[in-house]
């Protein structure tokens, strides 16, 4: 993350007090996909340090991303319903399942529900985790009505004593007027059928696609309650600043990092850590 060498690596020697290498900053920190306002921020403070050095990158890196990640939502009545939204490709379902493993060995069961009616194959890519993680599954016909599946789930945990339900949501396009209507639809059916659901809606990113992981964000929040990000396939990325943007876009914390294919590869977020990562490559 953060490329060869880190930021710092690309962006120190250009501070030497001239304008001339303030905007050479301001170019590198867009090209690192810190969008203009993280920018902006960022560049103003580096200006008025005492000491421009990595330690004062990574500081305000690590203001700009707030507070370390909360521990999930645990409803007083079980079952906690969790709501997880995203594009198709971000790597949403697979994040489901990453989630599921997590929450399994804090001792939670789990029941997995794929509320996506429209993708050819998004039940069977779900319905093969839930089997491998040994969870009850509750699926969906093709075509048919996303916020009745999740509220079937409910049902099922709610009869079957389960903990935790996770709902995998359809994943069209954030511009797709008709997913926003449904997406509503379902935080209402399960509003209806539960007290205090949804308890998370946590929406996956990935972080590769850069700024538009931003406009995708401040889409789904316009129209659904968010509770946390998930931000996705950092392993490889060198766009690492496209978090910062994120987290300036949209007023709810970062909560996990997806860094591997494996169901393991879900990381707690933690900014002073990330910041690091970031800042010394």
């Amino acid at each position: 993350m953060g490329g060869a060498g880190g930021l710092w690596k690309k962006i120190g020697r250009f501070f030497t007090g001239d304008a001339t290498g303030l905007e050479t900053v301001q170019r590198l920190l867009v090209e690192a996909d810190f969008g203009v306002a993280a920018t902006n921020e960022t560049v103003e403070r580096l200006s008025r340090a005492d000491n421009v050095d990595q330690a004062t990158l990574e500081r305000i890196v690590v203001e700009q991303l707030g507070p370390p990640s909360a521990p999930l939502a645990r409803a007083v009545q079980p079952p906690t319903v969790m709501l997880i939204f995203g594009v198709n490709g971000t790597g949403k379902t697979t994040t489901v399942a990453k989630l599921a493993k997590r929450l399994q060995s804090e001792g939670r069961s789990v029941l997995l529900a794929v509320a996506d009616t429209f993708r050819a194959g998004a039940t069977e890519q779900l319905k093969i985790w839930a089997d491998r993680l040994s969870a009850p599954f509750v699926g969906a016909r093709q075509r048919g009505d996303p916020a009745a599946v999740a509220f079937d789930a409910v049902d099922a945990a709610v009869s079957r004593g389960i903990d935790t339900v996770l709902v995998d949501t359809a994943g069209r396009l954030h511009t797709d007027e008709r997913l926003r209507e449904e997406l509503k639809k379902v935080v209402r059916v399960v509003a209806k059928r539960h007290t205090g659901a949804p308890h998370e809606s946590l929406l996956v990113l990935d972080a590769t696609v850069g700024q538009n992981a931003v406009l995708q964000a401040e889409s789904f929040a316009a129209a659904v309650p968010l509770t946390g990000l998930v931000i996705t396939k950092l392993d490889g990325t060198a766009k690492g600043g496209s978090v910062v943007a994120l987290r300036r876009a949209v007023p709810v914390p970062i909560r996990f990092l997806g860094t591997g294919e494996t169901v393991d590869d879900l990381e707690l977020f933690d900014p002073v850590k990330f910041a690091h990562r970031l800042v010394s490559g």
